[in-house]
C-alpha cells in the first residue's frame, strides 16, 4: 500500500515493512524527501537522517535530521564519497541517479525504494512515461550488485489506485 504523498505524517507501508533492515543506528538518505514523513519516521526510530530535496524548510530544526537543499536532477550530487546505512526513495523517479544510490550504499546497507511504475497512466498523475518504472525495471537496476530481500510489481487500490513497483535490497558486505 502506498501513503497519500499528501499525508504528512504516515510513511509508506512498504517502508516500514523493512525498516528493521537497516542497520540500528545507520545513516539513513531520505532522496527527494518532500514533507519528511519518511525522515521524521527514521529520525525517530534513532536513525541520523540526511533529507534531501529542492526545498525540506518544513525539517529544518527537526532532531537527527540534516536537511539539505539540493536540486537532485540538475545540480552536482550532494554526496560524493559518502555512504549511508539504508537510503529510502518514494513517489520519485530520476534515472540518472540510480548509480549514485548504488554507490552511496554502504556494505550491509538496504535500500527501499517505491514509486509509480507503468501502467499508472490509467489511473492519473504521473502519466509521462519519463517518471514510471519500466516493467522490472527496479530488478535490472539491482542486478549483481544488491541482494533482493523483496520486490513487487502491480496495481493497487488503496489508499488511491496506481501502478506501483517497490524493492528492498541489501548490499553484500565486503568480506
Amino acid at each position: 500500500m502506498m501513503s497519500d504523498p499528501h499525508d504528512f505524517q504516515t510513511p509508506s507501508a512498504w517502508v516500514v515493512r523493512w525498516a528493521d533492515r537497516i542497520p540500528a543506528g545507520g545513516r539513513v538518505l531520505d532522496l527527494a524527501c518532500g514533507n519528511g514523513r519518511h525522515a521524521r519516521y527514521f529520525a525517530g526510530r534513532g536513525h541520523p537522517v540526511e533529507a534531501v530535496d529542492r526545498d525540506p524548510a518544513m525539517l529544518a530544526g527537526v532532531p537527527g535530521i540534516a536537511p539539505r537543499c539540493a536540486d537532485l536532477e540538475a545540480g552536482p550530487w550532494p554526496y560524493e564519497g559518502q555512504q549511508f546505512a539504508g537510503i529510502v526513495v518514494a513517489n520519485y523517479l530520476h534515472r540518472p541517479l540510480f548509480s549514485r544510490l548504488l554507490q552511496a550504499l554502504a556494505p550491509e546497507g538496504v535500500l527501499i525504494y517505491e514509486t509509480f511504475a507503468a501502467g499508472n497512466e490509467r489511473y492519473g498523475k504521473p502519466s509521462n512515461p519519463a517518471f514510471l518504472l519500466k516493467p522490472g525495471e527496479l530488478l535490472e537496476v539491482v542486478r549483481g550488485r544488491l541482494r533482493v530481500i523483496a520486490y513487487e510489481d502491480f496495481e493497487v487500490s488503496d489508499p488511491r489506485p496506481a501502478a506501483v513497483q517497490r524493492i528492498c535490497a541489501v548490499r553484500p558486505s565486503l568480506a
